[in-house]
């Protein structure tokens, strides 16, 4: 089983026949001000396999720091259902919708395993807009 794709974005839905749709990759995230809660923030995989994969595998989600700090992690399951006659690879796809805190600006990653096996790491940086309005305490009388 191999990650084909694996990034995050501003949204994602994978329809009814199993195709999946992406809106706003991106990499960068940029807050006006730490901690930040980026919301609603699609984590999508596509994952390929072969025939004998068929069923339920466990996959885990990790944020970490650039220490290595985590700083979320989700557990869920990939289903590979049986493809039609004659084909030999099947595919699956997932979407998962997070609020992801960020505690202070920096290189964050998302770690991603399926069956206990680190398969792949999207990494994000975080920054303070330079735009962003940073409140100041009134002047003294």
């Amino acid at each position: 089983m191999q990650i084909d794709l694996a990034t995050v974005c501003d949204y994602a839905i994978i329809d009814q026949y199993g195709k999946l749709s992406i809106l706003g990759i991106f990499s960068h995230i940029w807050v006006g001000q730490f901690p930040a809660v980026h919301p609603r923030l699609h984590l999508v995989m596509h994952l390929k396999g072969r025939r004998t994969e068929i069923g339920e595998h466990p996959v885990r989600i990790r944020l970490v720091d650039e220490q290595g700090n985590e700083i979320l992690n989700g557990d869920g399951m990939v289903t590979f259902n049986e493809p039609p006659a004659g084909v030999v690879d099947i595919a699956a796809g997932t979407v998962l919708v997070f609020d992801v805190p960020f505690p202070r600006a920096g290189k964050y990653r998302f770690d991603i395993l399926v069956d206990s096996d680190v398969r792949t790491e999207i990494p994000i940086t975080v920054a303070q807009s330079p735009n962003a309005q940073v409140s100041k305490a009134p002047p003294s009388p």
